[in-house]
């Protein structure tokens, strides 16, 4: 009902609807952006503590002597699509870039923008969005769900995790604004994440094809709102179809993809591009990273400054969007992770797909600067739209043929990222809605395709067929969850304790 009352009001009054949604948005930040920056860093925090401890580390999700459901490869494979893959294709190389003509050592003074002196400051930045924070924020609320589920043997749901916390209460009217919340966060964090998507993939379709009516006309075209509604409903049919077979099928299948088309993408960068520059800034990178992270993870700066706005239209943001994912994503990696250790669990989808989000990072954002210092490009990619970004690259670096295949190549990478963000969003919202069962009937599957495929289009045309109205909501759907999250920290921390009192 309120996911219907939200998709009416944004349409028979959608300037209102954004107005509104603005203002709110705006009075969050304002009052949680401290908030935000030691949430997210306590998570990180917490994971790390759970994995070195040894008598958590080595407490199995499942029955002590159960085996891991998923091979490795398919476990991270699904872990990696659903956790980061369709933003890393939009963001690989339109987040170092951003950085590079603005980031806080380059509002302060000390080094000039869209110059070598950037680039340290430049990967930092990119790496603290899409590093080792988010993945924390992943794991935190993956961690407790697949606790409950797997070795309490507790449905599926968030109320599962708050047991300890809240006792009998998870049953009644506290126990349905949880699920509410969370669902509600999901939708709307997979809503921005293919909401982006489709962005990006309308882009690709018109640089292969020069299909100008997919495209507005002025100086700088970006996707209309026809071809975006169109591209949508056609990639939600897929992931509809995808969800409808299940886990082990056609999400594992298209997962699989993914990670294999990923590993051909990011060679033609290795092989193609600088590969020195790109070897040593992948080292220079992380040591500098590692070395900053203790500071830049609880840095806040001053409202209505311009370091004040960087955070709110970075890092804040970047925060709200993994909040939102939470739920999603969590869920999800607590039901592809039966049988593996906490330690396993924490240290696998934690270390791992940040290892991989910096490598592509490196590759690709570096393939983009180092053309741009070298001036081979020439301002062509930094002018270019953040969606077109990853394909002008592709056009500055290769040939114009090996582009073509490879441009073809990134926008079916695009279609089935796409596929398995959204089909893993309708398994997990219909799992929370089933009550934790994870397998109710084929048909509640396909309402939750439509729903979704409503909600994203809905925004879409409120937002004049930009992003802004999906990033508003996504924000202010991810603040009430954040706290429940903490919540969540405290209960299955409670219960392990318990829980090896008791053995």
């Amino acid at each position: 009902m309120l996911i219907a009352c939200l998709v009416l009001w944004a349409a028979i009054v959608p300037v209102q609807a954004l107005i509104i949604l603005d203002d709110l948005n705006i009075a969050l930040l304002n009052t949680f952006n401290v908030y935000y920056v030691y949430v997210v860093s306590f998570f990180l925090m917490f994971c790390i503590g759970l994995a070195v401890i040894p008598s958590t580390g080595r407490v199995i999700l499942g029955k002590p002597d159960e085996k891991p459901e998923f091979s490795n490869f398919s476990w991270f494979s699904m872990m990696f699509s659903a956790g980061m893959g369709i933003g890393l294709m939009v963001f690989s190389t339109a987040e170092p870039l951003w950085h590079f003509g603005g980031n806080p050592e380059i509002i302060k003074g000390n080094i000039e923008p869209y110059t070598s002196e950037a680039v340290q400051s430049t990967f930092r930045y990119a790496f603290l969005h899409y590093g080792l924070h988010p993945w924390g924020i992943y794991v935190a609320t993956g961690l407790s769900m697949a606790y409950f589920a797997h070795v309490r043997n507790f449905p599926l749901t968030v109320r599962s995790c708050l047991v300890p916390v809240l006792g009998r209460y998870v049953n009644g009217y506290i126990g349905h604004a949880l699920d509410i919340i969370a669902i509600i966060a999901t939708l709307l964090g997979v809503a921005v994440t293919i909401g982006y998507g489709v962005d990006q993939l309308v882009t690709g379709i018109n640089n292969l094809t020069a299909f100008n009516w997919l495209m507005s006309s002025g100086e700088d075209p970006v996707p209309n709102k026809t071809a975006l509604i169109l591209v949508l409903i056609f990639v939600m049919c897929l992931s509809t179809i995808s969800a409808s077979t299940g886990v082990q099928r056609g999400v594992k299948y298209f997962s699989n993809l993914n990670l294999v088309l990923s590993l051909i993408l990011l060679l033609v960068f290795l092989f193609s591009g600088p590969l020195i520059f790109s070897f040593s800034l992948y080292g220079s990178a992380l040591i500098d990273y590692i070395v900053t992270l203790p500071i830049i993870s609880f840095e806040v700066f001053e409202l209505n400054t311009p370091l004040g706005d960087w955070q709110e239209q970075g890092t804040i943001l970047y925060w709200a969007w993994w909040i939102a994912f939470a739920p999603f994503v969590g869920l999800f990696l607590a039901r592809i992770s039966r049988g593996r250790s906490i330690r396993e669990f924490i240290l696998g989808a934690l270390l791992a797909p940040a290892a991989v989000c910096f490598l592509w990072i490196v590759l690709l954002g570096g393939a983009a600067i180092n053309l741009e210092l070298s001036g081979i490009a020439d301002g062509r990619i930094i002018n270019a739209a953040s969606s077109a970004q990853l394909f002008e690259t592709l056009n500055v670096l290769l040939s114009s043929g090996v582009a073509k295949i490879v441009s073809a190549m990134s926008v079916v990478l695009i279609l089935t990222f796409l596929i398995t963000s959204a089909d893993s969003g309708v398994l997990v919202l219909n799992t929370i809605m089933a009550g934790g069962t994870q397998h109710s009937a084929i048909k509640h599957r396909i309402v939750w395709g439509v729903i979704l495929t409503v909600v994203i289009g809905t925004l879409l045309i409120v937002g004049d067929g930009s992003l802004e109205a999906l990033q508003k909501a996504m924000i202010i759907g991810a603040l009430p969850f954040s706290m429940v999250m903490v919540l969540m920290c405290i209960s299955v921390v409670k219960a392990i304790f318990i829980d090896s009192k008791r053995k």
